[in-house]
Order: C-alpha cells, then sequence, then structure tokens
C-alpha cells in the first residue's frame, strides 16, 4: 500500500477526528472518574478501586488476541467490532444501580467489575489498529501536531462533558442517574464503532509467522535505545496512572467532597490537559518529542509535592481546599497526560512504520503491566495504611512520596534518551520562553498552512525579520519553490540566522552553482556572513562569473572569510573592469581586508576618467574602513553628499575642533604650546586649501608627523605617503571626496597624538 494522498488524508483525518469525539464521549460516561465514583457510591474499598483502576491496563494484555485476528481479518474491521462489543459490554453496569437499590452492594459492585472488564477486554483487542492507524494518519512533517491535536479533541470533549454530568449529579445524585448517563456512553461507544470504519486500512504486511509475544520481547530488549525507553515508559506509565487515578479517590476520602464537586475537579484536569495538548502542538514539531516529554513528568512531578506538605488544618478550609484540588487535578493531567502522549508520539518516531504494529502490542503490554500493578499495589498499600491506623492524609502522604522518588528517578534517566533530531534539553526551554523562537514558530505554522502567494511572500519577509534557527528546515523547503521571489524571500531569511547548519549550507553552494543571475549572489553574501570556509575555493572561481552581481558579492564574501592570498586578484579585477557596480563591490571587499597596500588601488579609482560620484564615494569610504576612520568619516561624508556646498565648511570644521581641544585646559602646561601650534599650522594648511586649492601646507604637515605612530597603527606610514603625494597632485587633489578624508585623517592624527598617555 501507497501512503495516503493529501487530500485522502485529510479526510480521512475529519473522519477520525468525529471517532474521537463519540470516543472520548463514550469514555467519560462509561470508565472515566464517573465509575469510581459509582464504585465508592456502593462502599467500594480502595483495593477494588485499585482493581477497578487496573483494569484499564490489563485490557493492554489482549493486544495479542487482536494481532492473531489480524492475519485473518481486516484492521479496521477489528477496531470497529471491538469498539461496538466494548460498548455493549457495559450493559451490565446500567443494571447495576438496580441492583444496588434493592439492597444487593455486592451483586451491583460485581455487575460492575464484569461490565469494566468486559469493555476494557474488547477494547485491547480493538487497539490492536490504534498505532497503525494513527502512523497513517500521522505521516508528514506534522505527525507530532496532528497526534496532540487528537489528545486535544479527547481532552476538549472530556471537559465539556466532565462538566455536564457535574452539573448534572449534583451533590446527591440517586442511582438511577448513573444508569442513564451510562446509557448514553453506550450510545456514543456504537457510533464510535460505525465512525471507524470509515477510516482507510493502515498498511500490515500479513505473514503466515506464528506470533510469539517472546518474539517481540527479545528482538526490543536486544535494541538498547528501544530498552531505555521502554524501562522509561513502565516508570512513568506507574507515576501517571496511580498519581491520576487515586486524585479522585483522594479528594473523597481526605477532603470528603460529593460526586458532583469531584467531577468538577475533573473538568480542570481536562482543561490541564486541553492546554498541555495546545501548547505541545504549538511546538512539538520544531523542537523534538524528547524535551518535552521530560518538562510533562517533571512539571506533574513537581504537582505531586504539595500533597505531601499539605497542612492537616487547612483541610476544613472548603476555600482553601477547592483551590488546592482544582490545582492538583490541572496541573497532575497537564504534566502525565501530556508524558503519555508524548511517550506515544516519541514511540512512533524510534519504530520503524514496518514494526509499529509488533512493537505496538509491546509497548501497551509495558503500559498495561505498570497501570494495573501500579493501581492494584497502590489500592492494597492505601487498605494497609488504613487497617494499621493511618488516617487517610497521612496515607496518601506515604503514596505520593514514593511516586515523587520514582518521578525524580526516571527523570534522571530520561536525559540518555535518544534525541531523534529534538532539540537538547536547554535548547528547548529556550525557545519555550524566547518570543522571537515562539512568533517565529506561529509564522511558520501560518506558513505552512497558506495557499497564497503573497500571504506567502509576507510570511517569509516576516521571518527575515524575526529570525530563528527553528525557520532552518522549512526555508530549506521554500529555496526548492517554482517561483523566484519565493525562493529570493527564503534565501534571504538566512542571511539574518545566528548559525547555517550543514543543510543549509550545501543548499546555498548548489545555489550559487546553479542559480546565476537570480538568487545565487543573495547565497554567496550570505555564506560570506556566515563564514562558510568550505565556500572559498568556489567563490574564487566565480569571481570571475559573467553575473556581476554573483562576482562582486562573491569578492565581498571572500574578504569576510579572511581570504587574504586572493587580495591580489580582486585589486586586479578592479583595475581590469569597467562595471562600475563591480567595482564598488571591489572596493568594499578591500575595505573589509583592511589592508594598507589596497590604499594605491583605490586611488587609481580616481584617476579614471570622471569616475561617478557613487564610485567615488564608495571607494573613499573603503580606504576610511583602512585607515580605521569610517565610523567616525561617514557622517562626515553623508552630509557632503546632501549638500557639496559644505565641503570647505566641514573641513574647516574638522580642524577647528581639534584647534579648540589644543587650546583647552584639559592639557598640561608643558605640551600645551607644542599641541597649540601643531594645530595652528594644520589650520592654516586647510585654510590654504580652501581658499586657494594650495595642498602643499598639508602635505609637509603630514609628512612631518612623527614616524613612531606606525607603532600603534600599521596604516599609518602607508596613508601618510599617499595623502602626501595627493594633495601635490592637482588632479587627485581635485576630489572633495578626497581632500575630506585627507583632512579628517589629519585631525584624526593629531586628536590621537593629544591623548596618548605618554605625550
Amino acid at each position: 500500500m501507497t501512503p495516503l494522498s493529501p487530500y485522502r488524508q485529510a479526510k480521512a483525518r475529519e473522519v477520525f477526528n468525529i471517532f474521537n469525539v463519540f470516543n472520548a464521549l463514550s469514555w467519560s460516561l462509561l470508565v472515566g472518574n464517573i465509575i469510581i465514583l459509582f464504585a465508592l457510591r456502593l462502599e467500594a474499598s480502595s483495593t477494588y478501586i485499585g482493581i477497578l483502576s487496573a483494569m484499564l491496563y490489563v485490557a493492554l494484555f489482549f493486544l495479542p488476541l487482536g494481532k492473531i485476528l489480524a492475519r485473518r481479518f481486516s484492521i479496521i474491521g477489528i477496531f470497529s467490532s471491538a469498539w461496538i462489543a466494548r460498548a455493549l459490554g457495559m450493559i451490565p453496569v446500567v443494571i447495576a444501580p438496580v441492583a444496588a437499590y434493592l439492597g444487593h452492594k455486592n451483586l451491583a459492585l460485581g455487575l460492575t467489575m464484569l461490565g469494566v472488564t468486559i469493555f476494557h477486554v474488547t477494547r485491547g483487542i480493538g487497539m490492536i489498529g490504534n498505532n497503525p492507524v494513527l502512523d497513517n494518519l500521522s505521516t508528514g512533517p506534522d505527525r507530532g501536531s496532528y497526534m496532540t491535536q487528537i489528545q486535544n479533541i479527547n481532552s476538549a470533549t472530556g471537559m465539556f462533558i466532565g462538566f455536564a454530568i457535574a452539573i448534572v449529579l449534583g451533590r446527591d445524585p440517586p442511582l438511577f442517574l448513573y444508569s442513564i448517563i451510562m446509557a448514553a456512553g453506550i450510545i456514543c461507544g456504537i457510533t464510535s464503532g460505525i465512525f471507524i470504519k470509515k477510516v482507510p486500512e493502515p498498511f500490515y504486511e500479513r505473514t503466515n509467522e506464528k506470533f510469539s509475544l517472546s518474539v517481540i520481547f527479545r528482538e526490543a530488549f536486544s535494541q538498547h535505545t528501544v530498552k531505555f525507553f521502554l524501562i522509561i515508559l513502565l516508570i512513568v506509565a506507574l507515576v501517571s496512572g496511580v498519581s491520576r487515578t487515586f486524585l479522585v479517590v483522594y479528594a473523597r476520602e481526605v477532603f470528603s467532597q460529593d460526586d458532583g464537586m469531584v467531577l468538577l475537579f475533573s473538568v480542570f484536569g481536562g482543561l490541564g490537559n486541553l492546554l498541555a495538548g495546545m501548547l505541545i502542538k504549538f511546538i512539538v514539531d520544531r523542537i523534538g518529542a524528547k524535551p518535552i516529554f521530560i518538562l510533562c513528568v517533571i512539571a506533574g512531578m513537581v504537582t505531586m509535592i504539595p500533597v505531601v506538605f499539605f497542612p492537616s488544618p487547612a483541610v476544613v478550609s472548603s476555600t482553601t481546599v477547592i483551590l488546592f484540588l482544582s490545582f492538583l487535578f490541572f496541573m497532575l493531567n497537564f504534566g502525565f497526560l501530556g508524558s503519555e502522549g508524548m511517550a506515544q508520539t516519541y514511540f512512533l518516531g524510534l519504530i520503524p512504520s514496518e514494526r509499529i504494529l509488533d512493537m505496538g502490542i509491546l509497548y501497551f503490554f509495558i503500559f498495561g503491566i505498570a497501570g494495573a500493578s501500579g493501581s492494584f499495589l497502590a489500592g492494597l498499600l492505601l487498605d494497609i495504611f488504613t487497617g494499621i491506623g493511618f488516617s487517610p492524609v497521612v496515607s496518601f502522604k506515604i503514596l505520593y512520596s514514593i511516586l515523587i522518588v520514582l518521578a525524580v528517578f526516571v527523570t534522571f534517566m530520561m536525559r540518555k534518551l535518544t534525541s531523534l533530531g529534538a532539540l537538547p534539553f536547554m535548547g528547548a526551554l529556550k525557545v519555550m520562553f524566547s518570543y522571537r523562537d515562539l512568533q517565529a514558530i506561529s509564522l511558520l505554522d501560518r506558513l505552512n498552512k497558506t495557499r497564497d502567494t503573497r500571504e506567502e511572500e509576507m510570511l517569509l519577509g516576516a521571518l527575515y525579520h524575526n529570525p530563528s534557527q527553528l525557520a532552518s528546515k522549512d526555508l530549506l523547503e521554500r529555496t526548492q519553490s517554482p517561483r523566484l521571489v519565493t525562493r529570493l524571500e527564503a534565501i534571504r531569511a538566512f542571511e539574518r540566522q545566528e548559525a547555517l547548519n550543514g543543510n543549509a549550507e550545501r543548499v546555498l553552494i548548489n545555489d550559487i552553482i546553479n542559480n546565476p543571475f537570480t538568487t545565487a549572489y543573495i547565497s554567496a553574501r550570505i555564506l560570506g556572513n556566515h563564514n562558510c570556509v568550505s565556500a572559498i575555493p568556489l567563490l574564487r572561481e566565480l569571481t570571475s562569473s559573467t553575473d556581476y552581481m554573483l562576482a562582486g558579492e562573491a569578492m565581498i564574501a571572500l574578504a569576510k572569510l579572511g581570504d587574504n592570498n586572493f587580495r591580489a586578484r580582486i585589486e586586479e579585477i578592479i583595475h581590469e573592469t569597467q562595471n562600475p557596480r563591480l567595482k564598488i563591490m571591489g572596493a568594499e571587499a578591500l575595505g573589509i581586508y583592511g589592508s594598507p597596500d589596497s590604499l594605491y588601488t583605490l586611488i587609481d579609482i580616481f584617476q579614471t576618467a570622471d569616475p561617478p560620484p557613487y564610485l567615488r564615494d564608495e571607494a573613499v569610504m573603503a580606504m576610511s574602513a583602512i585607515l580605521d576612520t569610517q565610523e567616525r568619516f561617514y557622517p562626515v561624508l553623508v552630509r557632503f553628499v546632501s549638500q557639496p556646498s559644505l565641503a570647505s565648511a566641514l573641513a574647516l570644521d574638522e580642524v577647528e575642533a581639534v584647534l579648540e581641544l589644543c587650546n583647552s585646559g584639559s592639557i598640561g602646561k608643558k605640551n600645551k604650546p607644542k599641541f597649540s601650534e601643531q594645530a595652528k599650522k594644520i589650520h592654516a594648511a586647510v585654510l590654504a586649501i580652501v581658499n586657494g586649492n594650495d595642498g602643499s601646507h598639508l602635505s609637509r604637515w603630514i609628512h612631518e608627523l612623527p614616524c613612531d605612530l606606525s607603532r600603534r597603527d600599521a596604516s599609518f606610514q602607508t596613508a601618510q605617503a599617499v595623502f602626501s603625494e595627493i594633495l601635490l597632485d592637482n588632479k587627485l587633489a581635485a576630489y572633495e571626496r578626497l581632500r575630506l578624508l585627507i583632512v579628517h585623517w589629519a585631525v584624526c592624527q593629531l586628536k590621537s597624538l593629544v591623548k596618548r598617555p605618554d605625550r
């Protein structure tokens, strides 16, 4: 069988979602907390409650029978028939209130146990189809998200029906109300069994091999990763099942809460489960199952601590009790039901699809062992503690102390789980508390759902402005889009990423090879910005590309990557090319290299016939970058470009500022005359340029600067030689941008002399 097409998968998911609504209704009305409340109304002991709760897990031991039936019948057929049979199996429980009303409570308890047993045995047989159906419908990049969506449907439905049941039961409901509620549950159960028939048959390779649970056990436990997970699952399922099941008994026995209130607290539990599902659905496909699995167990473990330390006198305070129990039901379901959902998501990612059916039996078998033994032993322990004289408060404190110890132990074990591509635990925490990453996840979810090209472009633009490493996978998919604008925006979004992973580097390298004149130049820029040293040989070749944008970005990228051996070739390209844009990008590359020897190449740009203004600007800016004055010179150049008539005023402003500094009181009396004289000389020299275009005075002043400056500025000697010559060249000195740079540099040298500590 081939995987479902997107359309068929979407339709199948719709049907399966409806099935889950009726399934959740049936569960809540038949064997949810209501069955425990009913048993407690019949004065059942804690041991009976433990056995009743254990039946939930005993069902899982009947999965092998489902596997045997799957050889002859379809999986969906078994699933559907078992679900209808399990609903009908609860008919004895519907009759049980009548027996209790007639005074036969033991008979009523027996009928209840019989109905629950039939329900769970048939459920166990039908669950053979659970994992294959889930695996079939959740195939795709949103596997974790869809599985969590199913959990959310169950939680929301359970919460809604739980609230309705709480209102119906009230404080002291008559027993016949339980019969009516369970009859409605039977109808919902039959309906869910009918709907599951409409789900496509999952893939299952039938063989003539004899089914052997021992073989499956040996296969699983021969694989370290699977064995380790199953041990963790055993402990988590035990702690989760006991802590949540006996919370109902805890509310009844310790705090004397009535049926309606307990079910109302269960609504808070459903709300906690729903909230956990919503949060998990939002982030699971981005950060992986493992860290969320750990966090959910930690949340449940921390929630149990107040049970141990809850003060006995507070039991009599109704407000405190209501708030406390609401918190417990909410957080325990938030943590442990969330952990159970994550365990299944992790399991499906750990096991190959062709082994899902057999390994699924083992998964539920382990789950059943943990839940059944835990529920039975917990109930037995509570009865023993009560029998030796402990109060209910103390008994539950001891029970939950044991559960906390187990939870702490398993939390430390979980750190060694295989990551399956998930983020590290601390990385996941960082994402959960990072607004930027959460915003990126929201944008990515919208991006995956949109079918509108304009919205797609807008969302990719938003990801550029809201960079996150979580977006890498989705952006890489968009780089293969048939639409140029989409590819362009997706590649551009990588520019703001903190780092590139190996896949991103490979995609960008392929892009600069295969997509010249379109997106290649952006990829080259990104590789340079992210220090992709492996791209250097290719970038060298591309500096000769006919795509001048790509060639220019390749030069800049090589400069950022520190490929100093190629600088001479870039200088040759600037000399040879007639393309102004390529010259500009080459000049920018030389500015990044920062080599003083490149000043000669940049000066040569002014030697060509009437270089355009923007090329002059770039050359001057590159020179200022080499001289390490760009940050201070840039505002001066911007002001000049906006108002060229201010050239003389800007030059004089520079000089007058240093003149004021040299005449200020911040300079000691010993050095003040010397620096004041230097300032007057440079002021006169600049005035000579401004008034008569005579640069000889400034040339002489620069030439006479002390050479010891070279000890702290490697570019000083080269600049001193170059600038003193330029000022004597009438053609070069005529460029006001160049004169402004020289004046600015000269003033900076004087300022550095004044501010030297050894002056």
